[in-house]
């Protein structure tokens, strides 16, 4: 035989009682739920200031870091613009005196292209000067060879001359000679025969 469990002095009360005395249980356990839940929602908004914080501060770590890292950049970056204005401004130099070497050269250049126009025009003239010299000599070595045969027949005939002079010179004595015995001395005065 099942006995059955004592009622409790709380079953022993009357059914609205007992109701009602439900009602305000459930509605205590509303209100510790409610409780609760404040509670963890001010516990949460006492964290959410300082999370809030923690991200702020997180935030302004890394906008510092950023800031830092842009402000080296810059630094490295207006380093290389230094050194590149310098390498510019000595390249800028360079080319100055690059130039300037190069109009140097030029005017050599054309000073020797002058110095060559004339020294052509000058060989030129010397060119024609030598083939004057050499129609020129041409001419004279021709006049020479025969002024040689010309002198050649001269001497022969200067030869022949000296001889017929000294026959003539016999001649001449002879008839001298001839004249002498012949004239008066009156007349060879007159004559120059004396």
């Amino acid at each position: 035989m099942q006995f059955l469990p004592e009622p409790s002095s709380a079953e022993r009360l009357p059914l609205p009682v007992r109701l009602c005395a439900i009602a305000s249980l459930n509605s205590l356990e509303a209100v510790k739920r409610k409780i609760q839940a404040l509670q963890q929602q001010a516990d949460e908004a006492e964290d959410c200031p300082q999370r809030l914080q923690r991200e702020l501060d997180g935030e302004q770590e890394w906008r510092e870091k950023a800031e830092g890292d842009v402000a080296e950049e810059l630094d490295r970056a207006q380093e290389r613009l230094a050194t590149a204005l310098q390498k510019l401004e000595e390249a800028e130099k360079a080319a100055v005196e690059s130039e300037k070497g190069m109009k140097v050269i030029e005017n050599r250049a054309m000073k020797d292209e002058e110095k060559m126009e004339i020294q052509v025009m000058q060989l030129k003239e010397a060119k024609h000067i030598e083939e004057e010299a050499g129609r020129k000599y041409a001419e004279v070595a021709r006049k020479l060879v025969i002024l040689e045969g010309e002198l050649v027949r001269a001497e022969e005939r200067a030869e022949v001359s000296e001889l017929n002079c000294g026959d003539v010179a016999e001649e001449l004595k002879n008839v001298t000679n001839n004249l002498k015995s012949e004239t008066c001395p009156g007349q060879r005065r007159e004559l120059g025969l004396t």
